[in-house]
């Protein structure tokens, strides 16, 4: 007869284990001997490795002592259950680790590719990295809630790079984010702004909904560019 500590042993398991074994009702616990100590017999090993091989193989807990008194063709029924939940597992496990390694490129998350080369152009512009990440909020917010206008939004946005005067006056936005709201360079800088406006044609553009979200994201992010955006506005 074996105590708990040898059958722990001839099993490969802790003796912690094999107690949590008798709490979930998975393998028997004897009477205690005249000395107080429980006592296995060879038949508690073959019980107490068969948990374990389960276990080890993925086999949930709550379904072993079903296996352990299952017959062959109901044995192979579980286990074929068990194998489909674990593949299951499997897959939304690699999913998982898919969308993990895709954090490691940042913007590619939560934006198509063409959207992040804007972003990258921007950059290339020597636009700052804080106006960068106001912009690519914006899209993110556009493509949750306009995704249908996206690629003619892209479109515009990529023409945008080739105006010149666009591209100074977004480097100047870019700059004035930390002025004063009462620097009187904003209301030159407005002025350009709707010069510039009252030159392009009208294109497709996020509804109105979606248009104030975008401005109060971009008026939160700087007093300057809230106090631009109201002369800009202006009449």
């Amino acid at each position: 007869m074996l105590t708990i500590g040898r059958l722990a042993a001839h099993a490969g398991v802790t003796v912690r284990a094999v107690r949590h074994y008798h709490q979930r009702g998975l393998l028997a616990e004897p009477e205690r001997d005249s000395s107080g100590y429980r006592r296995y017999d060879a038949a508690a090993v073959v019980d107490l490795i068969r948990i374990k091989t389960m276990a080890d193989a993925g086999v949930p807990l709550a379904r072993v002592d079903e296996l352990l008194h299952a017959g062959q063709e109901e044995f192979a029924d579980a286990v074929a259950a068990i194998d489909a939940d674990l593949r299951a597992r499997i897959r939304d496990l690699t999913r998982q680790r898919r969308r993990i390694a895709e954090l490691a490129g940042g913007e590619r998350l939560f934006l198509p590719a063409d959207v992040v080369a804007v972003l990258e152009r921007l950059r290339a512009l020597g636009v700052s990295e804080r106006t960068v990440r106001v912009e690519r909020d914006m899209w993110i917010m556009m493509a949750a809630q306009s995704p249908e206008l996206l690629p003619e939004l892209v479109a515009v946005k990529n023409a945008s790079f080739d105006d010149a005067e666009l591209m100074r006056l977004y480097l100047a936005c870019d700059e004035a984010f930390d002025w004063d709201p009462g620097d009187p360079r904003l209301v030159r800088l407005a002025a350009d702004m709707k010069a510039w406006a009252a030159r392009q044609q009208e294109h497709e553009d996020v509804g109105p909904d979606t248009r104030a979200l975008l401005d109060a994201h971009l008026t939160a992010s700087s007093p300057a560019w809230e106090r631009l955006m109201s002369l800009v506005a202006a009449p």
